[in-house]
């Protein structure tokens, strides 16, 4: 049975996956009324339906979730990065977690029959990496403040929301795609390599560890699980884990020489220090059959074509301010 929202309240909505959800449900659901919270971004026309407000804004919250009437939320709004979750402690906390309480408690308060998908991160596994592939059932063992956030967020709503209300956890893998942060590692590479061609940076590519294994999607897929998951809302326990992944860890060396492949200049590579993270695990990846068994979903999208429509992205975005 397919579950048919009415109305939606999307946080994060002006980011980087909450962009593409946006566009998805828009697509998907055409009669559903959908509300976007988040920061207009600057120099662009605000999405329709977008409210700026702070989730660490209890009463605005609060407020807003009473007068919206959603019978589906979906809370994307984090510190996502975890390598500024490494400087900034107090503020990954305190988005993190304290604006996820201020949702669920809102939502207990007004919507209490309603379905929240929570996007946490396949980062809860933590040390469990070293016992790769995890799965569902693997223990999270977090091991820096951004996983260790999302894990106790995750347990907070198990608590706080009703029993009448169904929650979804996703705990996706590396993900990315045209618009991600230039912080993240592949468009990094990607925004690297366009400055390169245009002359803008010395041929030389600064990286991080290129021998860490991980399990990348495009983010079109992680948008479509997530849309999957809402789709069978109705058939899956009132409390559902459930890993977006691929199944097949890559190396970055490997993606780097994949885009390498795609640059029209030669470059050199060089280790910079500040890209090492103090902890970090040779091999991520998980077993991906439970999402499939649920949802009939697979990725459509291969690395080779996430790769390139990155670079070409960037290459775009270069032209434009230049």
């Amino acid at each position: 049975m397919i579950t048919v929202p009415h109305r939606i309240l999307i946080t994060g909505a002006s980011g980087f996956v909450g962009t593409y959800v946006r566009r998805e449900l828009e697509d998907r659901f055409p009669d559903a009324t959908i509300t976007g919270l988040g920061t207009p971004v600057d120099g662009e026309e605000s999405p329709r339906g977008l409210i700026a407000l702070d989730l660490t804004d209890q009463q605005g919250i609060d407020g807003l979730v009473r007068r919206c009437e959603a019978d589906t939320f979906i809370h994307l709004a984090a510190q996502s990065s975890v390598a500024v979750s490494q400087s900034s402690h107090s503020a990954t906390w305190t988005t993190n977690l304290n604006g996820s309480l201020n949702l669920a408690l809102a939502i207990a308060k007004h919507a209490p029959n309603a379905t929240l998908l929570f996007a946490s991160t396949a980062e809860v596994y933590g040390a469990s990496f070293l016992d790769s592939p995890v799965n569902e059932t693997s223990v999270p063992i977090p091991m820096n403040a951004y996983a260790k956030s999302k894990q106790i967020a995750e347990r907070m709503l198990m608590d706080v929301l009703p029993s009448s209300a169904r929650l979804i956890i996703a705990r996706p893998f590396n993900h990315t795609g045209p618009g991600q942060r230039k912080d993240f590692v592949l468009p990094s590479f990607a925004r690297q390599i366009a400055h390169i061609e245009a002359g803008l940076q010395i041929p030389e590519m600064l990286v991080g560890n290129l021998e860490a294994h991980r399990d990348f999607l495009d983010v079109n897929d992680v948008v479509a699980a997530y849309v999957a998951l809402l789709d069978k809302a109705a058939e899956l326990p009132s409390r559902c884990i459930v890993n977006i992944a691929s199944g097949t860890p890559r190396s970055i060396r490997d993606l780097l020489n994949i885009l390498s492949g795609l640059s029209k200049r030669p470059f050199n590579v060089t280790i910079d220090p500040s890209r090492l993270r103090p902890i970090d695990l040779p091999v991520a990846y998980a077993e991906p059959s439970l999402l499939r068994a649920l949802t009939g979903w697979s990725p459509r999208y291969g690395i080779d074509q996430t790769l390139f429509n990155l670079l070409e992205h960037e290459r775009c975005r270069l032209k434009a301010i230049n």
